[in-house]
């Protein structure tokens, strides 16, 4: 069963305006399948078919003769060769909405099309599905936490306590939500996810010699999911040095697998933390990896709180890619004094903060650090908010929220 996808509309804007659309985002998030469901009356081909990327790398000049446009072509990123035929052919012929482009490793993707295509493809990104698409939500907006905003999502996504906590587990793939799955299925695909991750994408990019090693590595990246930074960390526990997991770091990040929120920084405080914050973007992968295998082994484990911090940033991720912005403007705070703000979204001259928490009972004291904003005098404090497990929403202080995490 096909769920209906957010970025539905700006796949239809973009393919209006540009003649290459380039749809990025991690393996297994549904990215050929949305393309085939909006445009199923055009040509589709997949170059992860050992026959049909010979065929494109060797006669690349015949391979547009086969598959004629408009077409879909996923994977591309496995055949740089036909980027420079395909700038040829829009060039000579001006039409909109005739190449939809996939790939699965960006960093691979994005230098080919920054090379060959710059001017003429339009960029987005996707990520697994959303708690709004998984529940058939038409609401597609941003989240701001703005009158606006609760006033258009209602009561947003009704979910029980033990159904959202389900949903956290289970993770954002499609392929699990398209059908009935249990236990073993959820541990059997992510099984296969992470050996089919390593063997097609990862060996294609760095030269990994020592693939136990890798594992500990991304095993390292999700346990420490929603916390800052730390490469020394992460390279004493993979054996590895700094420089191999920065790299390694990297083409996570460009595979659509984590997500290094920048703090927000200007010159209101010097005083500011510039190290990112790190985000392993799908919670039931996490899980796995982790060996948290059931809801409840989750929620009472050691970091139940950072991967539900990880899951609502995720979430709010989504919001944004799926309208087409692939730079959102999100970001974290942190001053040498410790005061922290969990997310700050800058929409114009306004700030708003944001902190995530797992009680359904929010204390003022957890926004205490909002009121270092008020130093900054280039920018105006919007409403914040706490999302949390509370069902109501309602007033926290004069200026703050308890936001229930179902009207994100």
């Amino acid at each position: 069963m096909y769920i209906k996808r957010h970025i539905e509309p700006v796949v239809s804007r973009i393919a209006k305006r540009k003649p290459v659309l380039v749809l990025t985002g991690a393996r297994q998030v549904g990215k050929s399948t949305m393309l085939r469901e909006v445009y199923h009356e055009i040509n589709y081909v997949a170059l992860n078919r050992p026959l049909v990327r010979e065929s494109a790398k060797e006669n690349p000049s015949l391979f547009f003769d086969t598959y004629k446009p408009p077409v879909i072509v996923d994977e591309i990123q496995k055949a740089a060769e036909l980027f420079d035929y395909i700038k040829d052919i829009v060039d000579e012929k001006k039409i909109k909405g005739q190449f939809y482009l996939t790939g699965s490793q960006s960093l691979k993707l994005m230098k080919n099309v920054s090379d060959s295509l710059a001017g003429r493809a339009g960029v987005i990104k996707l990520m697994g599905l959303s708690i709004r698409e998984i529940v058939g939500l038409s609401y597609r907006e941003p989240f701001l936490p703005t009158e606006k905003h609760y006033s258009a999502i209602g009561s947003g996504t009704v979910l029980d306590y033990d159904n959202l906590i389900y949903f956290i587990h289970k993770g954002s793939f499609p392929e699990l939500h398209e059908t009935e799955s249990d236990l073993h299925d959820w541990a059997d695909f992510h099984s296969s996810y992470l050996q089919t991750y390593i063997e097609k994408d990862i060996k294609d990019v760095l030269n990994i010699q020592d693939e136990s090693a890798f594992i500990k590595f991304i095993k390292a990246i999700a346990s420490l999911t929603g916390e800052m930074l730390n490469l020394t960390k992460i390279a004493e526990i993979c054996g590895k040095d700094v420089k191999t997991v920065k790299s390694w770091l990297s083409v996570l990040e460009s595979s659509g697998l984590v997500y290094l929120l920048e703090p927000y920084y200007n010159n209101f405080n010097k005083r500011l933390i510039k190290t990112p914050k790190l985000y392993f973007l799908d919670t039931g992968l996490a899980c796995w990896l982790l060996g948290w295998n059931t809801p409840e082994q989750l929620v009472n484990g050691a970091m139940w709180g950072h991967i539900f911090e990880s899951f609502v940033f995720s979430e709010i991720l989504k919001s944004y890619y799926n309208d087409g912005i692939v730079k959102p403007p999100l970001y974290y705070y942190r001053d040498s004094d410790k005061n922290e703000i969990d997310l700050l979204i800058e929409e114009g001259d306004t700030l708003y903060p944001i902190e995530i928490k797992t009680s359904s009972d929010p204390k003022k004291s957890m926004v205490s650090a909002f009121r270092c904003l008020s130093a900054n005098k280039t920018k105006q404090v919007g409403t914040g908010a706490v999302i949390c497990l509370a069902k109501e929403y309602l007033p926290l202080t004069e200026n703050v929220w308890m936001l229930p995490i179902g009207m994100i």
